[in-house]
């Protein structure tokens, strides 16, 4: 699940590009991320035709060094499974027991 980015000359915002391999999506539908930048209000990954999900937000830079996320998927059975960027930058506990995982915005 590789994070690109791409630092912004012109704002400080780094642009930042989730994705979810056809292999960690789980045969999921859909694919939400989920994350502090955006109030953790699910933002809906668009499924490329190689089964890849794929999502581009802008983070600012100067509010925070590093955000957390998580990625929401949605069965075909209307199940929700959660899931943490297998290659993220690091993890942080969550208030669920569980961990989340970090983008660092500082290049």
């Amino acid at each position: 699940m590789p994070v690109t980015k791409k630092f912004l000359k012109t704002k400080p915002e780094v642009q930042v590009t989730f994705e979810v391999t056809k292999d960690a999506a789980k045969e999921a539908q859909q694919v939400f991320l989920l994350g502090e930048f955006a109030g953790w209000e699910p933002i809906e990954l668009k499924k490329q035709k190689s089964g890849l999900f794929k999502a581009t937000v802008n983070l600012p830079t100067h509010e925070k060094e590093c955000y957390q996320y998580r990625f929401r998927m949605v069965l075909a059975d209307g199940q929700e499974v959660f899931d943490n960027d297998w290659d993220a930058e690091g993890y942080a506990s969550n208030p669920f027991g569980g961990e989340n995982s970090i983008v660092s915005v500082v290049q």
